[in-house]
């Protein structure tokens, strides 16, 4: 599909979404301006409210479908967006869920040929036996449940045929999208969202990149008998192919089977969240895409110790997090326990926020009053702040600046190098954390990681030395 006929199907869709929309809010405004001064107080008639939901979910199925139809980037956006439960509609979410594990499948002769190309040799000269029907479907690629000559069950990740070539031309739509989004918003250097995204999907694309990540991790996590990684069939594995041990386990939403096999999913979040603070903070290594397809529990037997061990999968988008980012996140957090302004902004300037020649002073203000709200905030859980309604999080994001101190706000920030793949990620685990177990407390669940390397931090800055073991 050319570049031409993909960007008029990307934007005839969400013409049609904003369109609709549009409509909208010209019955809300002309029945809210009627009944302003009424005995209502200016609500809304129900028929109107109702209405609302309908269009919300229509144009919810609008955006499944086209992204369905577009696949490629823009399944891997819709993944993204069906996370956002307390930014869109719930009619979004409820719909863009079908694309974590219901993507279409290709069919299996389409990946015969990739099976050719990679080892010139037939499936059933690599396999004893190959299921034809795919274990999972993605955006990118789908997997398939095989056994080897010598009995072992295993899983054959394909790369769709061609997808390197679609995802060229998505990528130029976005980067089309973008140009336009800058004229509205002017935040530095947000050309970085689309260069980092490129560079994820070549990681993504490139299985053997993708084994590496999956020893390398699986090393970080040596000795630790409550997470698991597959092992990498080397021999079977191409750019195009990854072949690695079949892992056995329960997803990690099913809550009813894991209390069924006696797992309390608070034990479960519990673990997902101090294995990525490990991941984040202490290896600077860390999965960038965990959504729930991407993790499996399993039980322990009596031998081995009882409980159950976490199953990591996917590693395609592994990432290595640069020390001045993760120092500058240290930074913001202890700012953030100590109420110290100062710290948060120093961090921010770290990270790679602020632009040269930013206003610190009129930064410092915005910090302050913005920690000033979210103090007043009892309960800051992701859970919480998700259940908050539109108007709650409006109002906790409003700098409360005029419109000229607003600009030159946006003037004094840059999006920093690296900054997309920890946003994306914390966003996924956090929500999936607060999918399994509302309650759990994310932040004292990284005490054990986050204490002793703020106070490390804390000797640093006094001494002025750099992090010990910086890269870069």
């Amino acid at each position: 599909m050319t570049l031409a006929v993909r960007l008029f199907r990307a934007l005839f869709a969400f013409s049609v979404i904003l369109t609709s929309y549009l409509v909208q809010l010209g019955l809300a405004r002309l029945f809210a301006w009627r009944l302003g001064s009424g005995p209502s107080g200016g609500e809304l008639p129900g028929w109107l409210v109702a209405r609302r939901a309908r269009v919300d979910q229509n144009n919810a199925g609008r955006l499944l479908r086209a992204m369905l139809k577009l696949r490629g980037v823009f399944i891997k956006l819709g993944q993204v967006l069906s996370i956002m439960g307390g930014f869109l509609p719930r009619a979004y979410g409820k719909e863009l869920e079908q694309l974590q594990d219901q993507v279409p499948p290709h069919p299996f002769s389409d990946l015969e040929a990739a099976l050719r190309a990679s080892f010139g040799r037939s499936p059933a000269e690599l396999f004893s036996s190959i299921e034809r029907a795919p274990l999972a479907a993605a955006s990118l690629g789908q997997v398939h449940v095989a056994r080897l000559h010598d009995g072992r069950k295993v899983a054959v990740k394909f790369l769709y045929p061609g997808i390197r070539g679609i995802i060229a031309v998505d990528l130029r739509v976005l980067r089309l999208a973008i140009l336009v989004y800058k004229r509205f918003v002017p935040v530095g250097r947000i050309e970085r969202v689309h260069e980092s995204l490129v560079d994820l999907l070549r990681r993504e694309t490139d299985y053997l990149h993708e084994a590496a990540c999956m020893e390398r991790m699986a090393q970080n996590f040596e000795g630790d008998a409550g997470i698991a990684f597959p092992e990498v069939i080397h021999e079977l594995t191409t750019r195009d192919v990854l072949t690695m041990t079949f892992m056995e386990g329960t997803k990690i939403t099913r809550l009813d089977a894991l209390r069924s096999a006696g797992i309390e999913p608070s034990d479960v979040a519990l673990r997902l969240v101090q294995a990525f603070y490990k991941m984040l903070f202490a290896d600077r290594y860390f999965h960038a895409d965990p959504h729930p397809g991407n993790f499996l529990v399993a039980p322990r037997s009596a031998e081995e110790g009882g409980g159950f061990r976490l199953v990591v999968l996917d590693f395609g988008a592994i990432c290595e997090a640069r020390d001045e980012l993760i120092d500058g996140l240290l930074d913001i957090l202890k700012g953030i326990f100590a109420q110290d302004d100062a710290a948060v902004v120093r961090g921010f300037r770290r990270m790679g926020f602020v632009a040269p020649g930013g206003n610190d002073a009129l930064l410092e203000r915005t910090v302050k009053s913005y920690f000033a709200k979210l103090l007043k905030i009892r309960d800051r859980t992701p859970a919480a702040l998700m259940r908050a309604r539109p108007e709650q999080l409006e109002k906790l994001a409003d700098p409360e600046l005029e419109r000229g101190e607003l600009q030159v706000l946006m003037r004094s920030f840059e999006y920093p190098e690296d900054w997309f793949y920890v946003e994306r990620a914390c966003v996924l685990l956090f929500w999936l954390a607060a999918q399994i177990d509302p309650n759990l407390d994310t932040m004292a669940a990284g005490f054990p990681y986050l204490m002793p390397l703020m106070a490390q931090r804390e000797a640093d800055v006094a001494s002025g030395r750099s992090s010990p073991g910086s890269r870069r």
